[in-house]
């Protein structure tokens, strides 16, 4: 299978499950961010509730794009996803990904509302770190400023989710004249249609948004373990052509040609020859070919380090000029050359269709599966009363809002955090903080300080321990 032998076959075989297995288990984690509201509110059975979720959540990683995807796979640079030696790549791929299911299965078993975001990236930063404090180790272990982004988006959005959810709530019993949306729901009574409708809505939004950013990470985590194990079959999308590879470079190489290199910064000029050399040797590499069969392995990985290596030293200096005429190029010659960068960031940031599918199917019928333990903590322990329709509907709205933008902006986000802190948002807007359940607050609050350094501690020793062992 991609032309490994047995042993390797296998444990690819064996990463790609745990895969799917973390994916799985991120399914019914996480259903309970869906879901809670819809079964305590009496608006949908919780059979029809979980499976409703799953088919939003299937359909979700399809439509969500790959931006939080890549997202993922940019926190490790290229030179960790693929090492000399391949079984050191499988000691990193297995570590990260059995730390994630291990602490997914614990907080899970204890009705812990806790972020599969967290313990992942928690995972992926160990295991970084762990390659950094290597002997022999050169390389920057960590994407720095993309594990910045990410921290702070990881940071904000339940901080945002909890403001913007408590004034949603505010703002709805001052407008609102129809008192029933605040009321508890009667046992075994349905709501009234219209406000049915809308927690309905609300809770095929949450689905569909957590599909597109929680089913991007599995999505991210199934590539790391191809590009890291099957580089020659993966680190480029072989479904393009290196004619258009070819013509691509070109198109980049005339507008960059243009630049006046006596009005950079010296920085700027090492970037801007870098940049140059690295477009000259992907030429070269393409040049006369018709598929990317025909280039050598290890020239698959070249070219992969070559078109990262261009984009992020082309974007550095776009950045410092963008829209100013130091560059000694036009307003539309910058946007036609940040196209052509994007362009070739295309034969790099992608994912085939049988990974989506996989990651689909994981994450689709893991929703439908042990969902029980958290929406209990969901509906019954944040606040000391029963969630009314307006707290439920409030809390998803902000949860698929917060979910969607960070989405569009390719971040990961955590789903359980925003919306358990968007609840809680509104039990305070209800009745003051009196009206919240300080244990399961503790509870969640730990878990969402201690997910990540725990994560990044045990992903690290536990890739220390494999490297040992796996030679």
């Amino acid at each position: 299978m991609f032309g490994l032998d047995t042993s390797l076959t296998i444990l690819l075989l064996i990463c790609i499950f745990a895969a799917m297995a973390f994916e799985f288990i991120n399914g019914f984690h996480d259903t309970a961010n869906a879901v809670a509201t819809v079964i305590y509110t009496n608006t949908l059975k919780p059979l029809t509730a979980v499976v409703w979720s799953g088919i939003w959540n299937f359909i979700g990683v399809f439509a969500g794009g790959i931006a939080v995807a890549m997202g993922i796979v940019n926190l490790l640079p290229t030179e960790v996803l693929v090492d000399n030696n391949i079984w050191h790549a499988v000691s990193m791929i297995l570590a990260l990904i059995l730390t994630a299911i291990a602490w997914n299965l614990w907080t899970w078993y204890y009705g812990i509302p806790c972020s599969s975001s967290h313990t992942l990236l928690g995972s992926i930063f160990g295991v970084g770190i762990a390659y950094l404090l290597l002997p022999d180790s050169t390389a920057v272990a960590l994407n720095w400023g993309k594990v910045q982004d990410v921290g702070l988006s990881l940071l904000i959005s339940p901080i945002m989710g909890f403001a913007v959810a408590m004034g949603l709530m505010q703002l709805l019993v001052n407008l609102v004249k129809n008192k029933v949306i605040f009321q508890e729901p009667e046992p075994g009574v349905p709501p009234p249609f219209w406000i049915r409708s809308i927690l309905v809505l609300t809770c095929t939004s949450v689905s569909f948004f957590h599909g597109s950013n929680d089913g991007q990470k599995g999505v991210g985590l199934m590539m790391i373990i191809l590009i890291g194990i099957v580089p020659a079959w993966f680190a480029v999308d072989h479904m393009k052509s290196p004619v258009e590879l070819t013509s691509q470079v070109s198109r980049v190489e005339q507008i960059f040609d243009r630049i006046d290199l006596n009005r950079l910064t010296p920085e700027d000029v090492k970037n801007y020859e870098l940049a140059s050399a690295k477009l000259a040797d992907l030429k070269q590499i393409t040049d006369g070919k018709t598929e990317f069969a025909l280039i050598a392995d290890s020239n698959q990985f070249a070219m992969r380090k070559d078109i990262l290596l261009i984009a992020k030293k082309i974007d550095e200096i776009l950045a410092r000029h963008i829209d100013k005429p130091l560059l000694n190029l036009t307003k539309d010659e910058q946007k036609e050359l940040k196209s052509a960068v994007k362009g070739l960031k295309e034969y790099t940031e992608y994912a085939p269709f049988w990974v989506l599918l996989l990651i689909s199917l994981s994450l689709g019928l893991g929703t439908m599966v042990g969902w029980k333990r958290i929406v209990v903590t969901i509906g019954e322990k944040i606040g000391n009363k029963h969630l009314t329709y307006a707290q439920g509907a409030s809390a998803e709205l902000v949860a698929a809002s917060t979910i969607g933008l960070s989405t569009a902006f390719g971040l990961p986000v955590s789903t359980t955090h925003v919306l358990s802190s968007g609840i809680a948002g509104t039990m305070v807007a209800s009745d003051g903080f009196k009206n919240l359940q300080y244990g399961t607050v503790k509870n969640i609050l730990i878990a969402w300080l201690v997910t990540l350094p725990v994560t990044m501690i045990v992903s690290g020793l536990l890739f220390f321990f494999l490297r040992l062992i796996l030679v």
